[in-house]
């Protein structure tokens, strides 16, 4: 196994938040990063060595970014499996690998294998024409989430029906005719009770060794996640059982690198896989602050052949994510909220505060939960957009 030291570069497809967090803890552990991402002065540009605008499907820009780097991976699952085949053709060190990827960003074939597995999942049905709406109404019933199986991310590409009529008028708006098409274009999920929301990080590094992050609990808003609470308070033995899932989706992958398994809990204590990201999480930004080694590092750590770190929990925490609202881009309050030491901003450089857009986090670190909802509610009253 080549390591990749300190002072080589990190090329990161993708140029978000996920990706400027990554390229602040490479650069505090020495390494160079080059972004590359359609949008100029992207958050993660601003703080790389580099960045590279264009579009992920720019061949000429994606060899420009294998070119000038010795180690690649990407900060979101929406850039073309395409693209990353080819810097693997070309010899370049991609991880996660575009096997991960091709999995991962298509609905259909993340369930499909995870039930392959033997690891539960809501019951789901392929949907490649509006002439299979009926037997999956049939197999599974209403209520149901259809879900476009690429192209989707905090809530978007999936629309919750409970009549027949508003599964085809669905269908119908995303294009899915009568014609049948090769693959599916959008599954048929069954609509799942759960309890509680849940997630877990782990990191795999390249010999095959996999580390778990505690067990995180989420509280989402119109399908974006909202609050994450650590440890998650959950009966005795649910942790272990979410640890032996994520364990056994890592090693069947292969993935190298982070990743986040999400999951329902439900009444009867039994966990049904929702999600996987092949990469670092939106719930896992509480261990920037919490955690004796960032799921950010350790994902550095993994890609450039170093040591995975165990992810011990120094803190309680609660991560509070601060969207937009349309109003404006400056966040007023700052300076109220940071008189207590045990809050955290965190803070991601974009220049409009479009109403749900991920602008910031924080972190609240105090060990009684109760105390620090109350805290976190206190701070959302304290901070607005203008």
């Amino acid at each position: 196994m080549t390591v990749i030291e300190p002072g080589r570069t990190i090329g990161v497809l993708g140029g978000g938040q996920l990706g400027r967090m990554l390229a602040l803890e490479a650069k505090r552990m020495g390494y160079r990063v080059i972004a590359l991402d359609p949008e100029p002065d992207a958050p993660c540009g601003q703080v790389a060595d580099a960045q590279i605008v264009a579009a992920y499907d720019d061949r000429e820009a994606i060899a420009q970014l294998g070119d000038r780097s010795d180690v690649l991976t990407y900060e979101f699952e929406n850039v073309p499996a395409a693209s990353v085949r080819w810097l693997e053709a070309e010899g370049r060190r991609v991880h996660p690998s575009s096997a991960v990827l091709a999995i991962t960003q298509n609905r259909w074939r993340e369930k499909t294998f995870v039930a392959n597995l033997g690891i539960g999942v809501p019951r789901f049905r392929a949907i490649a024409s509006v002439e299979d709406e009926e037997p999956a109404a049939r197999e599974i019933g209403f209520p149901a989430l259809l879900k476009l199986v690429s192209g989707g991310y905090d809530g978007k590409g999936q629309v919750l029906v409970r009549t027949p009529e508003e599964a085809r008028e669905v269908l119908c708006r995303w294009g899915i005719s009568e014609d049948v098409s090769a693959e599916p274009r959008a599954i048929w999920e069954q609509w799942v009770p759960f309890v509680k929301e849940v997630s877990m990080i782990g990191v795999r590094d390249e010999r095959g060794r996999i580390l778990t992050y505690p067990l995180v609990e989420n509280v989402h808003v119109d399908n974006i996640l909202d609050t994450s609470i650590v440890p998650a308070r959950v009966a005795p033995g649910v942790e272990e059982e979410a640890r032996r899932i994520v364990r056994a989706i890592g090693e069947h992958l292969g993935i190298v690198g982070v990743y986040c398994v999400e999951m329902f809990l439900l009444e009867d204590g039994r966990l049904l896989v929702n999600e996987i990201a092949p990469r670092p999480h939106n719930s896992g930004h509480y261990t920037l602050d919490a955690c004796v080694v960032s799921q950010f590092e350790n994902h550095v750590r993994a890609i450039c052949g170093l040591p995975i770190a165990p992810p011990q929990l120094r803190s309680a925490a609660i991560m509070v994510n601060l969207l937009g609202d349309g109003s404006g881009h400056r966040l007023i309050g700052v300076e109220r909220i940071l008189e207590d030491p045990r809050v955290r901003l965190h803070l991601y450089g974009k220049k409009e505060a479009r109403r749900k857009r991920k602008m910031g986090h924080v972190t609240i670190l105090v060990e009684d939960v109760s105390e620090a909802l109350e805290l976190a509610h206190r701070v959302r009253q304290q901070l607005r957009w203008g």
